[in-house]
């Protein structure tokens, strides 16, 4: 690994040493195993290739200026996995479980953890798929959980500097009370065709309204969304909104910074008065907003070329944390020993 060229690592799979594997049968999860390949073999009946029982995790591992490897909030990965799990009836890992494998997966590809101040992280993949055969659509009785790593720079190419986001009416990303607040495939393969369209079309991401009425802000295609206004910082309400584990967190920290926090429904048109706005997220963790082009409508909102000072004041108060170099209050972290 000393050859990596850190700084400019993209964000995309790269091959490691090890993989943590888990298997649910007979009723029971079995115990942990460790494997070297990257091929999982299955039933070509299993239900996560014909009804889509498969949901996945993102978390992320950080080397300290003490060296030390620290882990974010990976109990809220497995409660947000068991979530999932639940509302496409599979089989949940246990918490523990979970915590378990991350930490094992970790260890085992340490040499993969990038080195302090090099803007990139060790990127942790929890994945749950139904392996168990079913022709009929019922769920299967049989599960794998997977957990693999790789090192990663930023989700967007531009890492913390303001983007373009594209307002596409004639997509939907979830409906009202579907799947759209669990973490599962089916939400990703419905927003490919408008993220292939944006980036086509020079933007980084979409900003997907509400599926009903067209009125409401949801969220980015990878991201939650926020904004800011004076002193409060805004973010949507929605039933089918993925909660972000970095949105929660970005929302704690500024109730500790003294704004005043609102998760409420918005209207497209209050995107004219925000001061700023970002995508928040594992993978991004706050991407700022330069401009927002509702395509159909032709519409645009601006909110200046560089970073606002609440946004760059929350991500560097988030990035501390992780890294070990602002206090962790709320106990957010955890060394990897």
């Amino acid at each position: 690994m000393e050859t990596t060229d850190w700084k400019n690592l993209g964000f995309g799979y790269t091959k490691t040493d090890y993989n943590v594997r888990c298997y649910f049968k007979d009723g029971k999860w079995g115990r942990l195993e460790t494997h070297s390949s990257e091929d999982i073999t299955m039933h070509m009946g299993a239900t996560c290739l014909h009804y889509g029982q498969e949901s996945f995790e993102g978390l992320k591992a950080f080397r300290g200026k003490d060296g030390k490897i620290r882990v974010f909030r990976m109990d809220e990965n497995a409660k947000r996995m068991a979530q999932s799990a639940e509302g496409i009836r599979m089989e949940p890992v246990p918490e523990e479980l979970f915590c378990e494998a991350v930490r094992k997966a970790i260890k085992l590809n340490e040499r993969f953890v990038p080195p302090y101040e090099s803007g990139a992280s060790l990127y942790i993949r929890p994945l749950l798929i139904g392996t168990g055969p079913q022709i009929g659509v019922k769920p299967a009785k049989e599960f794998l959980f997977v957990v693999f790593v790789m090192p990663v720079g930023p989700y967007f190419k531009e890492g913390f500097k303001p983007t373009d986001l594209a307002i596409y009416r004639e997509y939907d990303r979830a409906a009202p009370h579907g799947t759209g607040k669990f973490k599962v495939g089916g939400n990703y393969a419905a927003s490919m065709a408008a993220g292939e369209r944006a980036h086509e079309e020079g933007y980084s991401a979409v900003l997907y309204l509400d599926a009903k009425e067209k009125k409401y802000i949801d969220e980015c295609g990878p991201a939650n969304f926020f904004a800011i206004r004076g002193n409060q910082y805004i973010t949507p309400r929605s039933t089918s909104i993925l909660e972000s584990i970095t949105n929660k967190s970005l929302r704690q920290i500024a109730t500790d910074l003294g704004l005043e926090v609102e998760v409420r429904p918005i209207l497209e048109d209050e995107l004219a008065t925000f001061d700023e706005v970002g995508a928040c997220g594992t993978a991004a963790v706050i991407s700022p907003v330069k401009r927002i082009v509702d395509v159909e409508e032709n519409k645009e909102y601006n909110y200046g070329v560089d970073p606002g000072k609440v946004s760059t004041k929350l991500y560097e108060t988030l990035r501390g944390i992780q890294y070990g170099t602002v206090e962790d209050k709320h106990n957010w972290v955890q060394v990897i020993e």
